[in-house]
């Protein structure tokens, strides 16, 4: 089974925003914004309910990167290993 490497600390992403040129902050995946007992679920079934088909199929992970100075938000998706 792949594991995130941002989820378990083994990457750290810098982004700047496109706005206002602040470091963007990892703000979580995007599945436990979805439903907020996703993180008791079995990692493949939450993917089911992140809203992007292809997670589990392409083993990404995709997180809310937030700007806490402008509110600019984006996803990115994060390659499992």
């Amino acid at each position: 089974m792949a594991i995130c490497p941002l989820c378990n600390s083994l990457k750290i992403v810098e982004i700047k925003c496109p706005k206002c040129n602040a470091l963007l902050d990892n703000a979580g995946k995007v599945a436990d914004f979805m439903d907020p007992y996703n993180h008791y679920k079995d990692e493949e079934i939450a993917k089911m309910d992140d809203g992007y088909p292809n997670t589990a199929k392409d083993q990404t992970c995709p997180h809310l990167m937030v700007c806490r100075k402008c509110g600019y938000d984006k996803v990115i998706f994060i390659q499992e290993e």
